[in-house]
């Protein structure tokens, strides 16, 4: 099994060239209007589609991987790239223990690489977990959090 995303963009290029460096490899295919990453690691068919009007809103993307070395490998490429945004260390998260790392797309999309180390009694609500995401409208701004 591998999801499938497909997200609307202002501009296709800027976007290939933004997601080429997060995940390390050119899209499988690309036109004008359309580009798609085939991936493997991590499994997912992920597209950029051309938008004429408004780019797809979402909370937050993220990719959630098993091993606390594979956050170390994405920390180092993300850095190098230099997109990565906020480093989160150890903390209690959505009702988690987790490590993150945060970085924002060109269309203000925030993505988080997490892995989880324990999970936490479900108690409250979401909003008064300390959970933080990069703030929207805007690539590269610095993560808030929410109330």
């Amino acid at each position: 099994m591998r999801p499938h995303i497909s997200l609307d963009v202002r501009d296709v290029s800027k976007s290939v060239a933004f997601y080429e460096k997060v995940f390390g490899v050119p899209p499988q295919k690309q036109v004008a209007d359309y580009a798609k990453f085939d991936l493997k690691v991590p499994a997912l068919n992920f597209s950029l589609v051309s938008s004429t009007g408004e780019v797809s809103d979402v909370d937050h993307l993220g990719v959630e991987v098993e091993r606390v070395e594979e956050i170390a490998e994405w920390k180092a490429r993300l850095h190098r790239e230099g997109i990565l945004e906020k480093v989160e260390d150890n903390i209690a998260c959505c009702f988690a223990r987790q490590d993150k790392l945060w970085f924002t797309d060109p269309d203000g999309n925030a993505w988080e690489i997490f892995t989880v180390h324990e999970q936490l009694e479900v108690t409250g609500r979401l909003s008064q977990t300390g959970c933080c995401v990069p703030k929207k409208g805007g690539a590269h701004e610095p993560a808030t959090c929410g109330a």
